[in-house]
């Protein structure tokens, strides 16, 4: 559950991570260990790959914005400007 809240996450969720192999765990009895380096290697990937999603999105929209632009005026804008 400690690991389910660090990530902001459900139970049922966290254990489809674990069984899928995104986080490597062990079973100790019937429960699931998560060595907290192992979390946060997760963790610091997870958030590289939304930070770099998002970027790519920021440049989308720019573009996007910027070939509406030309569109409308019928005039090409130059990058960077």
């Amino acid at each position: 559950q400690e690991a389910a809240d660090m990530l902001n996450v459900s139970r049922p969720f966290l254990i489809k991570l674990l069984e899928k192999g995104d986080i490597p765990f062990t079973m100790v009895g019937r429960h699931r260990r998560v060595r907290a380096e192992d979390l946060f290697a997760y963790m610091t990937e997870r958030d590289q790959a939304r930070s770099n999603a998002l970027s790519e999105l920021a440049g989308l929209d720019a573009e996007g914005a910027r070939l509406g632009m030309e569109l409308w005026t019928g005039l090409p804008i130059m990058a960077g400007v």
